[in-house]
């Protein structure tokens, strides 16, 4: 889901109600500019769990990338030939494709392997209740991006703000000041008139922000998506982290059950809680499509559960498939597959970070949830085709 606040990439970002696809979830974590990443060649047997992995579940994902990747200098002759594979390929067929098309190559930083630092956590696509006019039952908006929030390209006079934008509005005719906090926001007239839909519960409304996109049933049975289109650029604050700072959970206790059951039992503080984080995401209703299909992410490809990572694409370019080898949400269970990178999130920054798609609805939430796991990534490269430059 482009867009998506994607689930934490640090301690404070964990205590969040936490989910993912590509607005920041969290503030972006910046690497030290002293670490520069290498990308190291390794044979195919060193991927844990490569000779063992079904990789026809992952071979229809890499297909749909395969749609826009073929475009891309490089990628044509890979993607025809896996185009060519018979549909009824086995898991060794499409071992021996990629054995023959790609490189298997391990991310270094100096001469430390980046996976000392990996950390792999889980979204999903939340499935909420709502209607189209506010109720009694349902009470909490859900926006449109107003007309006075702006979006400022710096990039020309600072190169490094690159694909980023400064959100703001005007005041007194030529002045930018910061967009209205989450607490604030209600007093901006602008937002009349934006709202999409309304929900039954805040807690959810905050969790499709965080998830950066879901669906909502609403009232008569039609069921629309909600898809992550601007924010108010304000910095995202983990309401986990505000509960342990005021000392009414423990770290311990911050997990995503936890905090629906502490604001369950408290329901006068839930609107505090909330405010803790003045970021705010507005969407773009979207229509359902496939209802068998996830969301859109980042590359513009339908998610597929456990098969599809957000990652940082200034280390691992879209539609570029990875190994992953990490462990199912708080078990030692291995979990060894290939997957696709189509996603990114403000909070998956590095090069061995990713987040996990889950699918939709409570059971994907529950496994989202929990999911907070070391682990490692190898990017599989084309033959030939000269590596990202990562950043230095």
């Amino acid at each position: 889901m482009s867009g998506h606040f994607t689930a934490p990439g640090a301690i404070l970002c964990s205590l969040a109600l936490i989910g993912c696809a590509t607005n920041p979830r969290c503030p972006p974590v910046v690497p030290p500019a002293a670490e520069v990443l290498r990308y190291e060649r390794i044979d195919w047997a060193e991927l844990p769990g490569w000779g063992t992995d079904p990789l026809q579940e992952a071979w229809p994902v890499f297909l749909g990338s395969c749609r826009d990747l073929r475009f891309r200098p490089g990628w044509s002759e890979v993607c025809t030939a896996a185009q060519g594979l018979a549909p009824d390929a086995t898991a060794a067929d499409i071992r021996r494709y990629f054995q023959q098309y790609f490189e298997a190559y391990r991310l270094r930083k100096g001469r430390v392997v980046e996976a000392s630092a990996g950390l792999v956590t889980g979204y999903y696509e939340p499935l909420l209740r709502g209607a189209r006019a506010p109720s009694a039952e349902f009470t909490t908006a859900v926006y449109s991006p107003p007309p006075d929030l702006l979006a400022v390209d710096l990039s020309a006079l600072y190169p490094e703000l690159k694909g980023k934008a400064v959100r703001g509005r005007l005041v007194d005719g030529n002045r930018v000041v910061p967009y209205y906090t989450r607490a604030e926001l209600s007093a901006d007239p602008a937002l009349r008139g934006r709202e999409l839909v309304w929900l039954d519960s805040p807690l959810d409304a905050f969790t499709l922000e965080i998830q950066g996109s879901g669906r909502v049933q609403l009232e008569g049975g039609d069921t629309i998506r909600l898809q992550y289109a601007d924010q108010n650029g304000q910095p995202y604050r983990s309401i986990g982290r505000y509960l342990v700072d005021q000392g009414l959970l423990t770290v311990e206790q911050a997990t995503m059950p936890g905090i629906r059951a502490w604001l369950a039992a408290n329901p006068e503080r839930l609107q505090e809680v909330l405010d803790a984080n003045p970021s705010v995401v507005f969407f773009k209703e979207m229509p359902l499509g496939n209802p068998d299909e996830g969301p859109k992410g980042a590359e513009g490809v339908a998610l597929t559960p456990g098969r599809s990572i957000a990652v940082d694409s200034a280390y691992i370019p879209l539609g570029a498939p990875v190994f992953l080898a990490t462990t199912f949400p708080a078990t030692d269970t291995a979990l060894e597959r290939l997957v696709i990178a189509q996603d990114t999130g403000g909070a998956i920054r590095g090069a061995q970070r990713a987040d996990f798609f889950w699918g939709t609805g409570d059971e994907a939430r529950e496994m989202a949830g929990k999911m907070r796991q070391r682990g490692e990534m190898w990017l599989l490269w084309p033959r030939g085709l000269q590596l990202p430059q990562a950043p230095k």
